[in-house]
């Protein structure tokens, strides 16, 4: 990796959440002299400026900023471009950059190139912070200095320093980061796709490219890397072929659709390295060859029972298998596996009890922002259930989420957003419909205040989207929040 110490870096988008403070910071450690560049305004930016200046102060020194704008001679100046995630590859700006001769990167290309521990990547559509998440528990039982980061609002870079060469470093990595990575030609030497359903499509343009930028993930592996991918899931089925790409595979029959998979382990041409599957009640492990560590039994190795997941659902159970499945390639016991699962309750904001209030359970599944997410949690919660929904769009399909709606919900509450008219639409075109549609709201507390009027002893309020939050809140996460705060208010 380029010497930083002395180099002019243009960090392009610090970002309202800060999602460029992280790398940011870690610029100034290693003495490069920054410029922040970035469309919204300080005032928008008042938070992470303060953070970032107050670092800069301690080791004395400071940082240029081009706030509320973009000006061409920034892009032309600079020895080095570190872009936000959230900008476009094709932004013309980073071509002003690329035709100066600055190279491009990314906090993640940055971390991957100078990370001397193993990196183990996980990506999906749906489950991919649980996934990551248990994935980090159970490398912890056995590596005590496992790192858990990425794309869960934890910077990677900010832990770099402690990271050893037999540390384990657990990154949850979106398809936005994974396309710059694949563009560098970097992907993580252990790596897991949770499944594949349409998301992000206002972005990548098509499910194609969607899948392609996932696919990253394993693409540039060395030769003994190892990836774990669900032969239960139907998209990643159709979309990661495997050719010569790749490292040693583990396939993985994990999902709700795992009893009806039992004749689809075809994935051409490559065989596998190791499978894991649901048998009775039994998650099994099978490595009859010895390639990822001693041969199994002939009957496979046990690793855990459904039962020991304690997390609700079907999908969750997908996500433990998902998880064990890597671990178990990287080399971690299967008591270790079984340890962290007796151990590990969840992840705010996925399926979420916030409160119980006169028999009303409230559950904040703000995550949700695609159909398949919100169809997941659908098929989770028991009815009856007052559904609030609706927001910002990301050119998805509605037909499945529509018809479990007007299967499964009793009353669906509408958040005003531009996704929403698909989304009613979706739920009048099923054959029957909830008994009362409500809405659609820009006032977030009246929207709540609208589903506890609705809902009677037994039900469940629950908050899963299926859209994205852009209007009406900062992000997902921001909507979440606003739900707990709410909800406690009632």
């Amino acid at each position: 990796m380029m010497e930083l110490r002395g180099k002019r870096v243009l960090v392009m988008g610090l970002g309202v959440h800060g999602g460029g403070l992280g790398v940011a910071q870690w610029l100034l450690r290693q003495g490069a002299t920054i410029t922040v560049t970035d469309l919204a305004s300080p005032e928008a930016l008042a938070a992470p400026l303060a953070i970032l200046n107050a670092a800069a102060a301690q080791i004395g020194a400071s940082v240029a900023y081009t706030l509320g704008e973009h000006r061409a001679e920034d892009f032309t100046s600079h020895d080095l471009v570190v872009a936000n995630p959230a900008v476009r590859p094709d932004s013309p700006w980073l071509a002003l950059a690329h035709a100066a001769g600055a190279p491009v990167e990314t906090e993640m290309t940055l971390f991957f190139r100078a990370c001397r521990g193993p990196i183990l990547g996980v990506t999906g559509t749906k489950g991919k912070t649980t996934t990551a998440l248990l994935l980090g528990a159970m490398l912890r039982e056995a590596f005590l200095d496992t790192v858990v980061a990425g794309n869960m609002r934890v910077s990677a870079l900010a832990a770099l320093d402690s990271i050893g060469p037999a540390t384990p470093v657990v990154l949850e990595l979106s398809s936005f980061q994974l396309e710059r990575l694949g563009a560098a030609s970097l992907s993580p030497r252990y790596a897991l796709i949770t499944n594949l359903s349409p998301d992000h499509l206002n972005w990548h343009g098509s499910m194609q490219a969607y899948a392609a930028a996932k696919r990253q993930i394993y693409w540039h592996q060395p030769a003994d890397g190892v990836v774990a991918l669900n032969d239960a899931d139907d998209a990643s089925v159709e979309y990661f072929p495997l050719s010569d790409q790749g490292g040693r595979l583990i396939r993985v029959r994990a999902g709700p659709a795992w009893s009806r998979a039992a004749s689809r382990w075809s994935r051409p041409p490559r065989q596998p390295a190791a499978t894991v599957a649901l048998r009775d009640e039994w998650v099994i492990w099978n490595d009859p060859e010895g390639v990822l560590g001693p041969p199994s039994p002939p009957e496979g190795e046990a690793l855990f029972t459904r039962d020991e997941v304690r997390l609700p659902g079907a999908h969750n159970l997908a996500n433990a298998m998902m998880a064990a499945a890597l671990a178990r390639g990287f080399g971690v016991a299967a008591e270790s596996l079984r340890a962290a699962l007796r151990g590990f309750s969840g992840v705010e904001h996925r399926l979420e009890l916030v409160r119980e209030l006169d028999g009303v359970r409230y559950v904040n599944d703000t995550t949700a922002t695609n159909p398949a997410a919100a169809l997941a949690a659908l098929e989770t919660i028991p009815p009856p259930v007052v559904l609030i929904a609706g927001g910002a769009d990301k050119q998805l399909e509605f037909a499945a989420l529509g018809a479990a709606i007007a299967r499964r919900v009793r009353a669906l509450v509408l958040l005003e957003g531009s996704a929403t008219p698909r989304l009613r639409e979706a739920v009048r075109a099923a054959a029957s419909g909830p008994s009362l549609i409500a809405g659609p709201y820009g006032d977030f507390a009246r929207a709540i205040q609208t589903a506890r009027d609705l809902a009677a002893p037994g039900d469940t309020v629950l908050l899963s989207p299926g859209c994205a939050s852009f209007g009406m809140f900062r992000n997902e996460f921001h909507r979440g929040e606003e739900f707990r705060r709410l909800v406690d208010e009632l």
